[in-house]
C-alpha cells in the first residue's frame, strides 16, 4: 500500500516489487502442480532484478532520443542493443569478476553480473536508425525521430454538368 502514496502504482513497480522479493533458490518451474500457484520463473526474476539495479537516463532531443545507460568496464563486446517486437529497445550486457589465481578480495563493493534495460519506443521512432557509442564506461544510444507526416492537402472533386 505504501507504493500507492507515492504514485508508484505503475505495472512495471509493482512487477518489480512482486520479483524482488522472490529468493532464488525459488521458480515456478516444473515442479508446480496444477494446484499450486506458479511463480515466475528463475530467469524472468534475474532480469528484473537486473532491470531494476541499471539506472538510465532517456532524453528527448530535436531529431533523436536518446538513452544513456552506465555499463562501466564493459566493452563494445560484452554490450546488446536489441529491437524486440518492432517497439522495444532492450539494452543489456554482463559484467563478471576478474579471477586471478594468486590474489584473494578482501573487500567486494562494485556490482557484478547481468545489466538490462527495456524501453517501448514511442510511435514516431524509426527502428531503422539506431546508433550506440560507449564511451569512458557510458552507453548512449540513438534513435532517430521519423520525419512528421505531411498535412494531407484537400482533394478537389471535378463538377459534372449532367
Amino acid at each position: 500500500m505504501e507504493g500507492r502514496m507515492f504514485g508508484l502504482e505503475t505495472p512495471l513497480m509493482t512487477a518489480l516489487q512482486h520479483l524482488l522479493d522472490v529468493p532464488d533458490g525459488e521458480s515456478g518451474g516444473a515442479g508446480a502442480t496444477g494446484g499450486e500457484k506458479q511463480g515466475p520463473t528463475r530467469a524472468y526474476v534475474r532480469d528484473a532484478r537486473a532491470m531494476a539495479a541499471t539506472p538510465a537516463d532517456v532524453k528527448e532531443l530535436p531529431g533523436a532520443y536518446a538513452f544513456v545507460v552506465d555499463v562501466p568496464g564493459l566493452g563494445s563486446g560484452d554490450i546488446k542493443v536489441q529491437v524486440e517486437d518492432e517497439r522495444v529497445l532492450v539494452i543489456s550486457g554482463e559484467r563478471r569478476r576478474e579471477e586471478k589465481e594468486d590474489a584473494r578480495y578482501l573487500r567486494m563493493e562494485r556490482r557484478m553480473g547481468k545489466l538490462m534495460r527495456k524501453f517501448v519506443l514511442p510511435e514516431n521512432a524509426d527502428t531503422e536508425k539506431i546508433s550506440a557509442v560507449c564511451r569512458d564506461g557510458v552507453l548512449t544510444v540513438s534513435v532517430q525521430k521519423l520525419p512528421p507526416p505531411e498535412p494531407k492537402k484537400p482533394k478537389t472533386i471535378q463538377v459534372q454538368v449532367a
